[in-house]
């Protein structure tokens, strides 16, 4: 007989979670309003994720007021130059629309 569990694993430590890409699954539905307008919008859009960025921050910043993940930077999610990004690719838009 063995001293773990049934298993295999061991009794009495807690599992530690991962620093990143796992996190509290939402069973509350705190953020499921933002959740549904992402995945509306990514239906919508042909599955083109640059158009629904602006919900995917939106539902990052719910998870995070809710603590369903750790509170960090969007920056650091990749949203530090978004409105750097949306500028140019209105500039782009608008050469194209000139040049036609």
């Amino acid at each position: 007989m063995s001293a773990g569990g049934a298993f295999g694993g061991n009794r009495g430590l807690r599992p530690v979670p991962p620093e990143k890409g796992i996190f509290p699954l939402d069973h509350m539905h705190l953020c499921d309003l933002e959740k549904k307008e992402y995945l509306s919008c990514l239906k919508s859009s042909g599955h083109t994720s640059e158009k629904c960025r602006h919900l995917s921050k939106k539902y990052l910043q719910c998870r995070m007021e809710k603590n369903l993940m750790a509170k960090q930077d969007m920056s650091e999610l990749g949203f530090g130059k978004e409105s750097n990004m949306e500028a140019s690719g209105q500039k782009v838009n608008e050469r194209i629309d000139n040049q036609s």
